[in-house]
């Protein structure tokens, strides 16, 4: 038998996508590694705000002053605390925002920017959809044409374990 050489995976381009679960915040080291394995790609970050919850805002809050740019801020500094104070020196990464309906929104971003790998957590805030696989990773799984890594919070459970 002949010995075949590795071939490292040429991933330019990793899109991270997060609900600001905490399975998304387990997750987001997997991206991280994935992107200093491969010095020069590019990192995204995703994060989906449903069109259900953008049309409840629109439709009520619009009563308090600059409600748009105060809930940007907050999810700003949400995605700084968890996310952007967590990058190690060398690994650089752009935040993305999308209204509408996740799965597509993530399907659709992948596509516009042609990625490579997309790093998700399963489950997230959507457990309770379909249980013991997220139904907009579901989604994404069947539908991305590109690598797909899904991290499962059990594989967190399980390491700390040991």
């Amino acid at each position: 038998m002949t010995e075949t050489q590795h071939q490292p995976t040429q991933f330019k381009c990793i899109l991270f996508c997060t609900d600001l679960s905490a399975n998304a915040d387990f997750a987001f080291q997997f991206a991280v590694d994935a992107a200093l394995r491969r010095p020069g790609c590019e990192l995204y970050l995703l994060h989906v705000i449903p069109e259900s919850d953008a049309q409840f805002w629109k439709t009520y809050v619009y009563e308090v002053e600059d409600v748009d740019n105060k809930a940007k801020h907050d999810l700003d500094e949400r995605i700084k605390e968890a996310y952007i104070n967590k990058l190690p020196d060398g690994v650089n990464m752009q935040i993305e925002y999308r209204v509408g309906k996740d799965s597509q929104e993530i399907l659709a971003f992948a596509k516009e920017k042609n990625i490579d790998l997309i790093v998700m957590g399963r489950g997230g805030h959507s457990s309770l959809q379909k249980p013991f696989f997220g139904d907009v990773t579901e989604k994404v799984v069947r539908k991305a044409d590109c690598a797909v890594m899904v991290i499962p919070m059990s594989f967190k459970e399980r390491t700390e374990k040991k």
